[in-house]
């Protein structure tokens, strides 16, 4: 039986709770109210109480472990016993609310003036230049240099992100927020998480717009660093939905050195001058092949020179410096790890690819954000 000294209190036992992050929300489960009772036996037995936040929730095995592992740290405990439950719908309204800091539904966080979250809309005039490749191994090297990062899938018709960043979970729904899967760091939401087996999606343009709404609205993101948004190729009714719900996303555009391709992706960048969005720079894909019997030849497969004449194009049009953030040879490895969910800049980091992106990762990631748009906190001084 435990003695005087090594009794158990009930504060012990809620600190160490505190340590115990929801693996989807990252917060402290005594923050979310999902703690739902302790007692405590004068033999050091302990019984916690935990409620979920829906019934069916694929991380119950590990918040259950989670709370054991941290309860049976505290001195005096001899046993651990963790009794799951689910929470009420008030309690998962409150839940929500809480997440939400007390802001009306249907808000987009992205988009309010104080937000410090760098967003990314990465656009191609046309398909098959590795767009969504170039997007997913950005996000892994953000995540990997310690920032936090989400993609968001609005490619609708041809979603492919959770295979290549090999996110296999399906999202959790607490009433009206979705809680994303995650994979090396990186949250994702795609439509191909809500549609079963490889359906195709028949959506005209209200349906995508309330589809991207919902993504930037109703996900619980948290406090990102970064978040990307792999757009469809050309200028039709997600890129408008875009400037639309997140005015202050910057556009990044990827093409290859082809000048055919150059053309069509300059027309995708330029969507920036009606819709009044900033050019982050132009990534320039498949940009040459290092020749596989010699160390320093590269064979222009799609010719060169695309990515620089799309940086001068827009810059013309913007009328701002849209610089060529970089260029990413052709690399095997890069087509591979897009099949097996393994992003080339962490499964092959010192390939020539790999070390391209995170280059541009690097640039990307250490911008600063401007002071466009945001509140000053600054009060004009009336005059006598």
């Amino acid at each position: 039986m435990a003695t005087l000294e090594t009794r158990v209190s009930e504060d012990a036992v809620l600190d160490a709770l505190a340590t115990v992050d929801d693996p989807e929300i990252h917060k402290p489960i005594t923050e979310l109210g999902m703690v739902k009772s302790v007692d405590i036996a004068d033999d050091g037995r302990v019984k916690v109480g935990v409620y979920l936040t829906v019934a069916g929730c694929p991380m119950r095995g590990t918040i259950t472990s989670s709370v054991e592992g941290a309860v049976a740290k505290v001195p005096g405990v001899t046993a651990v016993e963790v009794e799951l439950d689910v929470m009420s719908d008030a309690q998962r309204k409150e839940l929500a609310s809480t997440l939400r800091g007390g802001q009306a539904e249907r808000e987009v966080p992205f988009a309010k003036p104080g937000s410090l979250t760098r967003v990314y809309a990465v656009a191609s005039g046309k398909g098959g230049v590795g767009k969504s490749s170039v997007t997913v191994n950005l996000a892994a090297a953000m995540a990997a240099q310690g920032l936090k990062v989400g993609v968001v899938d609005a490619d609708i018709y041809g979603h492919s992100v959770p295979r290549m960043l090999g996110v296999d979970g399906k999202p959790t729904q607490v009433e009206n927020m979705i809680m994303p899967p995650e994979a090396g760091g990186v949250k994702v939401i795609s439509i191909g998480m809500f549609t079963p087996g490889n359906a195709p999606v028949v959506w005209r343009g209200p349906m995508l717009h309330r589809a991207l709404q919902q993504f930037l609205a109703d996900v619980y993101w948290g406090d990102l660093d970064v978040l990307l948004m792999d757009l469809p190729p050309g200028t039709g009714d997600i890129a408008i939905s875009v400037a639309q719900l997140v005015p202050n996303a910057e556009i990044l555009v990827v093409t290859t050195p082809q000048q055919a391709a150059a053309e069509v992706a300059e027309r995708a960048g330029t969507i920036a001058v009606e819709t009044r969005q900033t050019v982050a720079g132009v990534i320039e894909n498949m940009s040459g092949l290092p020749c596989p019997h010699c160390d320093d030849h590269i064979l222009d497969v799609f010719g060169s020179g695309g990515g620089q004449s799309v940086a001068d194009g827009l810059s013309q049009a913007t009328g701002t410096k849209v610089p060529l953030l970089g260029q990413i040879p052709i690399d095997t490895r890069l087509r591979e790890g897009g099949d097996t969910g393994s992003p080339v800049v962490l499964d092959a980091p010192d390939s020539a690819a790999a070390v391209a992106l995170r280059a541009i990762a690097d640039k990307l990631g250490n911008r600063s954000r401007g002071l466009s748009g945001m509140q000053l906190g600054l009060t004009p001084k009336r005059k006598f």
